[in-house]
């Protein structure tokens, strides 16, 4: 069995939720339930069956509640990155956590819910990770095999595996699963306060660091209410 290219995961679980409504007016999104259990514990056990040991987890928006229910989690082990007073978005909170995080970390979206392939998602990241030559390593999958994903795509890859955007007006044939292998390279010469980490994506592609993984199992995107019940049905039917 090949080793993890890292023990700690960066778990972001600090946004707004916006598009979850009903669902999340009295709770944080990643409580809201599906197939039987938060969206954060789907990510957090898949994390604690591949033997990641750590979770970086940032809070802002009905923190309390998500600090709560992950006080007693005994795998992986959770520390909290508190973002209550200000909002920093994604960029914003790996900067926040960054003296948390070990050199590379895995970074999860914590409303992640996925089915592997013949290996697990950090396996299959451990072991294409090079880190002389990437700033990041994003797993992606198809539009086959991304569930509920109504949208242009993301990425195109090159055989290298090296990364550029999908053009305005056009297709792209890989999706951002929200799971990726970061190297700390990657947070150097932040920008201060809230920003998404498309701004370090952007200088990473720039600079031909920015790589890409393709993901063979299927991945589900929950981000509104209308994809709950036809996640729990295809989970149902494994």
């Amino acid at each position: 069995m090949s080793r993890l290219a890292s023990d700690t995961a960066m778990v972001l679980a600090a946004g707004l939720g916006k598009r979850m409504r009903p669902l999340t007016a009295t709770q944080p999104k990643p409580l809201v339930r599906v197939a039987g259990k938060p969206l954060i514990d789907h990510a957090l056990d898949r994390l604690a069956e591949a033997g990641v040991a750590r979770a970086v987890v940032n809070v802002h928006y009905l923190a309390d509640a998500l600090i709560a229910h992950l006080q007693d989690r005994k795998a992986p082990q959770v520390t909290i990155s508190d973002e209550r007073a200000q909002l920093l978005e994604t960029g914003g909170g790996l900067i926040r956590a960054a003296d948390l995080l070990p050199d590379p970390f895995f970074c999860v979206n914590s409303d992640n819910i996925w089915l592997d392939g013949p290996y697990d998602v950090f396996r299959q990241l451990s072991e294409a990770w090079d880190p002389a030559a990437m700033d990041a390593l994003l797993l992606l999958v198809s539009h086959t095999g991304a569930r509920n994903f109504r949208g242009k795509g993301d990425f195109h890859m090159a055989p290298t595996g090296r990364l550029i955007r999908r053009r305005s007006g056009r297709v792209a044939p890989f999706v951002f699963t929200g799971i990726q292998l970061v190297s700390k390279r990657l947070l150097r010469d932040a920008p201060d306060g809230p920003f998404s980490t498309n701004v370090l994506w952007d200088r990473a592609i720039e600079e031909g660091r920015l790589y890409g993984h393709a993901f063979s199992g299927e991945w589900f995107e929950v981000g509104d209410p209308r994809a709950i019940a036809p996640t729990e049905a295809a989970l149902a039917g494994v």
